[in-house]
């Protein structure tokens, strides 16, 4: 299934990603809202195609582009004992505090956030916690 949405002109570049954070107040009253706003919020997406089609927009200057775009998998680890393959899973950001950890952004992924549901797509393997908590390393859809 192909997903549509808008893009500023200046980031509408195949390729581009971008984390869709919602509807905006400034936007409740535009003609092609509905084309934004059917993304989930707090999700990462790639453009895949641009399509010719512009609008003026109140938020980008130059207004903006309709594209095609693809949710991203999102690599992220998670206890070991949920991560099971083609599972669903309720996100819970882990609550390690050591930012200077090599798997700190793997705890708390860019474009997840607390309560968001997720499918395991793939179980990539076992991930070393500094703290000793079994984790492995999944990618979500």
């Amino acid at each position: 299934m192909v997903l549509v949405t808008v893009v500023g002109k200046l980031q509408c570049k195949e390729g581009f990603e971008f984390v869709f954070g919602g509807p905006l107040a400034e936007c409740r009253d535009c003609k092609v809202r509905n084309v934004c706003f059917h993304l989930e919020e707090n999700r990462r997406y790639r453009v895949k195609g641009i399509r010719e089609v512009q609008h003026e927009c109140r938020i980008h200057e130059e207004g903006v582009r309709v594209v095609e775009v693809e949710k991203i998998p999102l690599k992220a680890v998670v206890h070991a004992k949920v991560a099971l393959e083609g599972s669903m899973l309720t996100f819970e950001a882990n609550e390690c505090r050591n930012l200077g950890c090599p798997h700190y952004t793997l705890c708390r992924p860019l474009g997840a956030s607390e309560g968001m549901r997720f499918k395991i797509v793939s179980v990539k393997g076992v991930t070393d916690c500094v703290r000793g908590i079994p984790l492995k390393t999944v990618l979500l859809e």
